[in-house]
């Protein structure tokens, strides 16, 4: 469990990203922002981050050769294309509304802010569909890390979701973000 819990809600449950993609801001405080605007702790977002991208907007994964799973722009006709995108590495055969403009593409400043839409709607108890599908346990509201969890093998406390929750855990608790290894990288 978390310690701290994120402030009430101020925006419409049904809200969707609205940042344009334009952010001027460094990636830190591009963390900083999408974490206040979305009411999530910003360690847990720098956590979480490391372990989807190392803070890399660039960053691709979960190659397929099923080029219908990926977005236009990186299908390769052949071979392996990449499904998800972006520092929030954002699936695109899940959120095809996020690359509607290819903001999750190019904007780190966009991509967080929907995954981070998305991980508040969790948290708000919004996503009743999970207790339709095989879970681990009964899906409720006010879980951070659960909701991070669905994020990444979208079913609430499967062993997919748990093995990430104690990944960004070890990572939250080891501030990977600060060590020199991290800094250093690129």
């Amino acid at each position: 469990h978390h310690p701290h819990h994120p402030p009430p809600r101020t925006t419409p449950p049904h809200a969707v990203p609205e940042d344009t993609g334009n952010s001027p801001g460094t990636t830190e405080e591009i963390i900083q922002w999408a974490a206040c605007k979305h009411g999530i702790d910003e360690d847990l977002v720098r956590a979480q981050l490391v372990s989807e991208s190392w803070w890399r907007q660039r960053q691709i994964g979960d190659l397929t050769s099923n080029q219908s799973r990926c977005h236009p722009s990186v299908r390769t006709g052949s071979g392996t294309c990449p499904e998800t995108l972006g520092i929030g590495q954002v699936k695109y055969r899940f959120h095809t509304g996020a690359y509607e403009d290819q903001n999750a593409i190019r904007s780190t400043a966009y991509n967080l802010d929907y995954v981070y839409a998305f991980w508040r709607r969790c948290f708000e108890g919004e996503l009743t569909w999970l207790n339709n599908v095989e879970r681990g346990r009964q899906y409720r509201a006010g879980d951070a890390m659960g909701c991070l969890g669905v994020w990444f093998s979208g079913r609430w406390y499967d062993s997919g979701a748990t093995g990430y929750m104690e990944r960004v855990t070890n990572t939250l608790r080891e501030r990977t973000w600060e060590t020199r290894v991290f800094r250093n990288a690129d």
